[in-house]
This record gives structure tokens, sequence and C-alpha cells, in this order.
């Protein structure tokens, strides 16, 4: 196998504001499948565009380029720009078409600066608007029926702008009391409960729902929840042979790109040493392993996936391929187009929240939590 295209198998987070000479030279010699921005990447638009643009010159493969933009806290533009509104905020206005707006302007900002991926939408559901579990403000329903009607509806608009779409987190998060940031939850769930609310979203955006077309998601991300009802040893998800190629891959057929949560977490970092997270999220079936704050173990990581079968290389090779293949060039960059864009975010925080709320940050937003603070 060439050295090279192990690299496309790593999802890597960028050091900083711009490329120094020894991260080109890293990501020269690594060729990582994609990149992974965070706020410690963003100062300015024209910044950030440049920045971009340096990932992709280094690239000889079309590289993914994506970031968590998902509305409030977790909307990593919002440093540059005004905050969407989180998707809590649109699902108790209820009305389908701000959710509409919210990914169609999420499409046309992400594209103006050359992503081609946004984390998201979140597909857990809130049994507790108020749990402790990195998920506060950032369900799309209660219910599955409302999860699916309203996530999908930002689904549907997103990727009608060429940004492709990663639900997230499977198998689901919604019964977590610990956030993975810090320690291995365990969810403890039935099978049947996981089947007849979490697992019930996931199928309906894997395009088996009883929607005659239902929304369909590009890729998924695996969390690090573990699951006794499919791993009887403490095993996160995203580790999981049982969750990720039994259970997503073969019994609910889907053929997107998978990828791991990031490998960074606590849930991870707590319980195994780096070769064996790798051996593990690869031969659990994962397509791409995701390192966001750990940037020079990629090299240890590409060394690590040259010793794995070839089988399971060849495999996840071919999945990034194909999600590659779908990959939409960006737009053509200005400032006006981004101001005009903002402007629209604006409007739409006005809309789902009035004018005095929309000039204040919500107390769920103000409180930072890890998955807001790289």
């Amino acid at each position: 196998m060439k050295s090279n295209s192990l690299g496309q198998l790593i999802l890597t987070g960028v050091p900083g504001k711009e490329i120094d000479a020894e991260t080109g030279k890293l990501f020269r010699r690594i060729q990582p499948g994609g990149f992974i921005l965070f706020a410690r990447n963003i100062e300015t638009p024209l910044q950030l565009r440049k920045l971009i643009d340096e990932l992709r010159s280094l690239s000889k493969i079309e590289p993914i380029i994506t970031i968590d933009q998902e509305g409030g806290r977790v909307s990593r533009l919002r440093l540059i720009g005004n905050e969407p509104p989180n998707a809590q905020q649109l699902r108790d206005k209820d009305d389908l078409d701000l959710i509409r707006q919210h990914g169609d302007v999420t499409g046309r900002l992400l594209r103006l600066f050359g992503f081609n991926l946004d984390l998201c939408p979140v597909l857990d559901i809130s049994f507790d608007d108020e749990a402790d579990n990195s998920l506060r403000g950032r369900c799309y329903g209660k219910t599955v029926e409302q999860v699916m009607r309203n996530a999908g509806a930002f689904n549907d608009a997103m990727r009608g702008q060429g940004i492709a779409s990663c639900g997230k987190h499977f198998p689901g998060y919604s019964a977590a009391t610990v956030d993975a940031h810090h320690d291995l939850p365990k969810i403890d769930r039935t099978r049947a409960e996981l089947d007849r609310e979490e697992l019930a979203v996931f199928r309906s955006f894997i395009g088996r729902g009883a929607s005659p077309e239902p929304p369909i998601v590009d890729s998924m991300m695996i969390c690090h929840g573990w699951y006794p009802c499919f791993e009887p040893k403490r095993t996160p998800a995203s580790l999981s042979y049982h969750v990720v190629t039994e259970f997503l891959r073969d019994e609910m057929s889907f053929e997107g790109l998978i990828m791991t949560d990031d490998l960074d977490m606590g849930a991870i970092l707590n319980e195994y040493g780096l070769e064996e997270t790798i051996r593990l999220a690869i031969a659990a079936g994962n397509d791409l392993a995701m390192i966001c704050h750990r940037i020079p173990e990629i090299e240890q990581v590409h060394r690590i996936l040259g010793t794995l079968p070839r089988g399971h290389i060849d495999r996840a090779q071919e999945s990034v391929a194909r999600f590659k293949k779908k990959l939409t060039p960006p737009h053509e960059f200005s400032e006006a187009a981004f101001r005009k864009i903002d402007n629209a975010i604006w409007d739409l925080r006005v809309a789902v929240l009035g004018e005095e709320r929309a000039m204040q940050r919500s107390p769920e937003d103000v409180k930072r939590s890890p998955v807001e603070m790289y």
C-alpha cells in the first residue's frame, strides 16, 4: 500500500491560525484525509479563508475541511461574526421555515470559507434540557418525531448549499449522565429502548425511515459512550465492532462515511493508549480516526495504520474516496459576501429570539464547557 494513502484515514486538527514550516512539512508528509478547525484557528474572515486555501495546497488529494458549526455555543464562526440560534431555540420557536433558513445560511457561510463538511446535525433527543452531558441547547427535539422534522429541515437546506452533513452522536448520547469530554459515559438503555427512541432517529437519516423522502446524512460520527446492550465489556461505541460494523454498517445498512468522535477526549484518553485506540478504531469499522489536539501524534498514527490488516485499510480508504467524490469546491471569497451572509444570520437570530434577546447571550451559551473550549 502507498504510504501517503494511509494518511487519508486521519482527520486532524490544525495547531494555529496559520501553517508554520514544521506543521507544513508534517501535513505534506502525512497527507491527512481531512482537517478540523476550532476557535484556535480563527481570527478574521480573510485569515480563515487563507488558512483553508493553504491546507488545500498542502494536500495531493482534495481534503475534507470540517468544523462544528451547529448554532449557539457550538458555532466556531461566531468568533468572526454573528452567533446563530441554537437547536433548542429553533425548536422552541417551532417554525420550520426558520430552521430551513438556518441550514441554508450555514451552508452558504461554510462554502464561502472553503469548508465542505459540517459536523452536524445533532440527532440526539433531549430527555432533559438541563442534563450535564454536553448536549445542552444542542438538541432539535424532545421526541423522535420532533428531531426528525427539525434536524431534517436543517440537514436538507444545508446540503442544498453543497455542504456535506454528519449525524451525531451515534448511537445516541441522550441518556448519558457524564460528559465524554471528561470520562466514558455508561448508557444503561436496553436495545428495545434504543430502538424505540434514539435509533429511530438515526434510522430515519439513513434513509430507512417511514417518510417517502427521508432526510439523508452523508457521514456518521460514533460517540464515546459505553452501551452494555451492545458490548458487555466496558468499551466505547467508537471502538466497538459490534456497534460500528455489525450494527450501523450491516444491520442498519449505512453506506456513508463513518468517523470516530475526537479520540483526544477523556472517555478515550483515560482508558486507552494511542496504539490500542487506533487499532480498535479501524478494526471497529471507522473510516476516519479523529485526532483534534495531539497533532504531532499523527506521525505515530500514520505508523500504526501501516501495521494494520490490509483489508481494514482498503475498506476505509475506499469509503473515504467515495465520500470525497461528492465534495463541492468553495465559492469565491470576498468580505462583502461574508458581510451579506453574516447579516442574514443576525436577521435569523432576531426572528428566532426577538431583538432584545438577540442582543444578549443566553445563559446556556454563556456557560462554557469542553465542547466549545478548543
